[in-house]
């Protein structure tokens, strides 16, 4: 009996350390780098630091209307009565409760955030506004912690360039999506030098879909540029 069961447990952890080495392999750490970013880079590209949670004002200055039109990107996702939609890395809600509206009473929106903070926000919020399909969850730095095959939709505005392990996270959101389900990516155009925001929180359409070729499952849809400065970039979930 314990024959069988310690090499099995041997196995295991030898399985557990390859992938943790694997995943050192696809970070690079530099001394030299944007005092915006934390010095970590994935293929080639440099992440930001995260947005804590005491700036989530700016998530909904009255300016944000007409600096992004958030009404455009809805009518782009064309979301249906009924769906799952996960938005991750939600903040104070001010797509989650957009979003809330379009699913319906037999829908659900998945308000995903690693900060406590950020989800009491929405929960305040959606208790004050009586709004019953929007749940909470507390995500983690590797993991959304969305459940496998469940999810219509994945938006991601403004956030994906933040994820200290961008790779780990796609990996899990790709596996918590259905079949046919869609993965976007809303992240300000580093093409245009106009847009002002700062470098490391800007993306081109090329890097993102630089990064997402690294997932079979994926296959890059579409990319529209109907809003100000940002592109909505669609990848679709086929399988492998």
């Amino acid at each position: 009996m314990l024959g069988l069961i310690f090499p099995s447990l041997s196995l295991a952890q030898d399985d557990k350390k390859n992938k943790e080495e694997k995943s050192q392999e696809r970070y690079e750490w530099r001394s030299r780098h944007d005092p915006n970013g934390i010095g970590k880079f994935y293929m080639d590209r440099e992440i930001a630091h995260v947005m804590g949670h005491a700036a989530a004002g700016w998530l909904e200055r009255k300016e944000r209307e007409e600096e992004e039109q958030p009404a455009k990107l809805l009518k782009a996702l064309n979301i249906k009565e009924g769906m799952v939609v996960a938005d991750i890395g939600a903040g104070s809600g001010f797509y989650s409760f957009r979003m809330s509206k379009l699913v319906g009473e037999k829908g659900k929106v998945l308000a995903v955030d690693i900060q406590q903070e950020m989800l009491d926000l929405i929960r305040d919020k959606a208790k004050g506004q009586g709004v019953k399909n929007i749940e909470l969850v507390l995500g983690a730095e590797k993991d959304p912690k969305l459940t496998a095959n469940t999810v219509d939709l994945i938006l991601l505005v403004d956030v994906y360039h933040e994820f200290e392990h961008p790779y780990e996270m796609t990996q899990k959101m790709v596996e918590a999506l259905k079949p046919g389900g869609k993965l976007v990516f809303v992240e300000f155009r580093k093409e245009d030098e106009n847009v002002p925001i700062k470098l490391v929180h800007k993306m081109t359409q090329k890097q993102v879909i630089k990064e997402m070729a690294e997932f079979k499952e994926l296959k890059h849809e579409s990319t529209s540029d109907v809003l100000p400065w940002q592109h909505i970039i669609f990848f679709v979930k086929g399988k492998k």
